[in-house]
């Protein structure tokens, strides 16, 4: 009985560490894709239109993993002042500069976060 317990936790733990990891591959696929992502960010301007918008993203199955990757990838996104994804309520608040990002490619970038099928955007507010 307990080797069963052992033999499940090891299973469980390992699920867990591997189950929101991202390939090399997957991450330089979806920089070449994307034109809003770069890994250096430019500064917001002074005069910048700042907007904020929202919306569910349906797909994460951990905080630190899943909504923490899709939290960074946005505020590494040319335009983003401000992006925070919360787990429990499935929720993504991004602040931006309207002249520089709109909505669509924020939600093309969450959806291409991963392996590009696992998360999905809805509610846009």
């Amino acid at each position: 009985m307990n080797s069963l317990k052992i033999i499940v936790s090891v299973f469980a733990i390992g699920l867990l560490i591997t189950s929101c990891k991202q390939t090399d591959s997957n991450v330089s696929e979806k920089k070449s894709t994307l034109e809003t992502s770069s890994t250096s960010k430019k500064p917001i301007s002074a005069d910048a239109k700042l907007v904020t918008t929202s919306f569910t993203i349906e797909g994460m199955t951990c905080a630190i993993g899943c909504a923490k990757t899709i939290e960074k990838e946005l505020n590494e996104t040319n335009g983003v002042k401000k992006a925070t994804v919360d787990f429990d309520k499935k929720l993504a608040t991004i602040e931006y500069d309207s002249s520089t990002q709109k909505p669509e490619n924020l939600i093309k970038i969450v959806e291409k976060t991963g392996d590009g099928e696992t998360y999905k955007v809805s509610n846009l507010k």
